[in-house]
């Protein structure tokens, strides 16, 4: 049952590049690691293994040094069993992209259903001029009895949507069950129905293999049946083929979509001819910016509707028409403000409606988002609180027919009634049409607060970010920082695979732990803390997310907590640690940041700050090197009194040198002019 035979039919882009492996009699320069489970390898069955007969947590598998120039995809063959299907913590498989100087793995592939039977997984790995590694983990999870096993790995060049259906898994193709009219495999001499095709197209034979569906069977008028590609995984553009035979003796409609992660439909070709007697070429423009799946259905109206044929489906990074122009590029769309408005604009006759503002480092008004330090843009300023002002600001315009997921973060002062003091409108240009698509129903106030909206439209739009000062006793200010626009909906976003080195702490502690727990170390929390006048009234990642913060009030003057990665992997060359910290309360003590290196006693120290810096947080960056395994050490030390919580959130770590230079500042003090707002 668990046993895979492969097809020995070579093909165009379907030979096995280096990191291929069937597990037949060695395990192809795979290594595990000694410091976790072994794996063993099953010769007779073609597999390798893990399992619970051994105590541990998990299984590391890493392949040989890889390389590959060209885009290629991965085809992983697996199977978890497990005794009871509902357990709290399951056993998974993981797949990690290890590429050369970087210090984390990027998370590939995560599964965790068992099954009785073999799946296939399917990965596109963008071309790269670096060496990496495919590295599998198995977590074994709270299970009592639990296997993983691995059949094969093989690596082709080319993309995993391409097919030629020559081997037993069909590169990940799956037939969506219908009890009346299915997808099934034809050719390779096997004469299972009546409307068998004498030849294949990938070899033009009797032997090779197609894809074929029926209407023999159909039951019901409209009967659909479903051919469902490998989901993408990287984004790609360009030309989709495939052949096809079609004979139509009462009514078929062939249709290729395109489905997205929220199930959203899009139609993409249908046929025109009736009849096509041998194997024809379709070609279609693609755009998969986000996650798709291709969906080849056939639908009939009687048991006498004929049948078709599909073949050889291929992908071109190049389009099929003569299409010019680059795809449109979403980071066009967002903004920080710290050099100006990027591509926003505003109305002439509205007035001057926004502003770009910056606030020097003080403990009375916050700062912008993007570091603590920079420009941000707010409205009903000292110029414009008029009562029903409005200020527009326009965003620039956007293709139709894409799906959208827009993210910015805002902040209101002074309005005793906040909902509906900034909204933002969808302005469609060809119908002079504005549809509300959010407003502000209630946020803390003065805390930068992230807001995120799906939105597609079909024809080219403008979103249009509208601040309201209804009367002149509630006319507060509105602030609006880091405009971002993203490809694809923002629930998709969420279900995608983390970023390699970063830390928001929304989950858990990430790669961080404690020294020693106890009162006197660093607490997770969200919103503020327990004392007045310090430590930050929300977090940074969202504004009502969680950060890690020491609670003062439970500690003794100078005692300290430290925060330690756990050993991460050394590289050559520079590495950028950005991070945000929080260092407000009239007796704020030291926050530093240390590197210890393995078998080194030292630690040695990259960065600090002393007392209190500003009621925003502020962003870190610091640039290092250690080419042997090392540690990130935060270490907090409480300062006089009550009023020192000190908080860090949003830890990112980068390869390559910082882009960006902080001034380095290893004590507080403050400007003359403290509550200024420069325009």
């Amino acid at each position: 049952r668990l046993v895979l035979s492969c097809s020995s039919a070579a093909r165009r882009g379907g030979l096995a590049l280096a990191g291929s492996c069937t597990f037949e009699d060695s395990a192809c320069g795979y290594q595990w690691d000694y410091a976790h489970l072994p794996w063993t390898l099953h010769g007779e069955g073609h597999y390798i293994s893990v399992d619970t007969s051994y105590e541990g947590e998990k299984a590391v598998l890493s392949s040989p040094d890889l390389y590959s120039e060209e885009w290629s995809c991965v085809r992983l063959i697996y199977q978890i069993a497990t005794t009871s299907d509902t357990s709290p913590d399951p056993a998974r498989l993981n797949l990690y992209l290890r590429q050369e100087g970087e210090s984390f793995d990027r998370l590939l592939w995560s599964a965790k259903e068992p099954s009785d039977s073999w799946l296939i997984a399917s990965l596109d790995l963008t071309n790269s001029t670096k060496k990496y590694k495919l590295v599998l983990e198995g977590e074994m999870g709270q299970d009592k009895s639990t296997s993983i096993a691995v059949f094969e790995i093989k690596i082709t060049s080319g993309y995993c949507i391409e097919c030629d259906f020559e081997e037993n898994h069909l590169c990940g193709y799956v037939n969506r069950w219908n009890p009346n009219v299915n997808w099934f495999v034809g050719g390779g001499n096997i004469r299972n129905s009546q409307s068998i095709l004498p030849k294949d197209h990938t070899l033009n034979s009797a032997l090779g293999h197609y894809m074929y569906v029926d209407s023999v069977y159909v039951k019901h008028f409209q009967e659909v049946a479903q051919l469902i590609s490998p989901r993408t995984t990287a984004p790609i553009s360009g030309c989709l083929s495939f052949y096809y035979q079609l004979k139509l003796e009462s009514s078929i409609v062939f249709t290729v979509y395109l489905r997205d992660m929220s199930g959203f439909y899009e139609e993409i070709w249908k046929t025109d001819s009736a009849l096509n007697a041998d194997w024809a070429l379709a070609e279609v423009d693609f755009n998969a910016p986000y996650p798709m799946e291709v969906i080849f259905e056939v639908a009939f109206n009687s048991a006498k509707g004929g049948y078709v044929a599909l073949d050889d489906i291929s992908f071109s990074p190049v389009y099929c028409s003569n299409q010019t122009g680059a795809p449109f590029n979403p980071v066009n769309a967002g903004c920080n403000f710290e050099e100006d408005l990027c591509n926003f604009y505003q109305d002439h006759k509205d007035g001057p409606g926004w502003s770009r503002v910056k606030v020097k480092r003080n403990v009375y008004r916050a700062g912008d988002h993007t570091t603590g330090f920079g420009y941000y843009l707010l409205a009903n300023t000292k110029f414009t609180s008029q009562p029903g002002y409005i200020g527009r600001l326009y965003g620039p315009t956007l293709p139709g027919n894409l799906q959208f997921c827009l993210r910015f973060y805002y902040a209101l002062y002074g309005f005793f009634k906040m909902s509906g003091t900034l909204a933002v409108y969808i302005f469609e240009e060809n119908h002079v049409v504005q549809e509300k698509i959010w407003s502000v129903l209630d946020s803390p106030k003065g805390v930068w607060t992230q807001a995120e909206i799906s939105f597609k439209k079909p024809m080219p739009c403008k979103v249009v970010f509208v601040s309201w000062c209804k009367s002149f006793w509630d006319c507060g200010l509105v602030a609006l920082d880091d405009v971002s626009l993203s490809l694809g909906s923002c629930q998709a976003a969420d279900l995608l695979l983390p970023t390699p080195g970063e830390c928001t702490f929304e989950k858990d502690e990430c790669v961080f732990t404690q020294k020693k727990r106890g009162r006197g170390s660093w607490h997770r929390k969200r919103g503020p803390t327990p004392t007045s006048y310090t430590g930050p009234k929300g977090d940074h990642t969202t504004g009502v997310g969680y950060y890690m913060y020491i609670e003062a009030s439970n500690m003794v003057y100078g005692q300290r907590a430290y925060l330690v990665s756990r050993s991460l992997r050394g590289t050559s060359g520079k590495q950028c640690l950005t991070f945000f910290y929080h260092m407000y309360g009239a007796g704020t003590g030291l926050l530093s940041v240390y590197l210890k290196k393995e078998g080194d006693d030292e630690e040695i120290p990259l960065w600090r700050r002393t007392g209190e810096q500003s009621i925003s947080w502020l962003r870190g960056l610091i640039e290092y090197e250690s080419d042997t395994n090392y540690q990130i050490i935060f270490e907090a030390i409480r300062g006089v009194s009550i009023r020192s919580d000190t908080a860090i959130d949003d830890i990112l770590f980068q390869a390559g040198p910082c882009l960006e230079v902080e001034e380095i500042q290893f004590s507080s003090g403050y400007p003359d002019s403290l509550n200024e707002i420069e325009y």
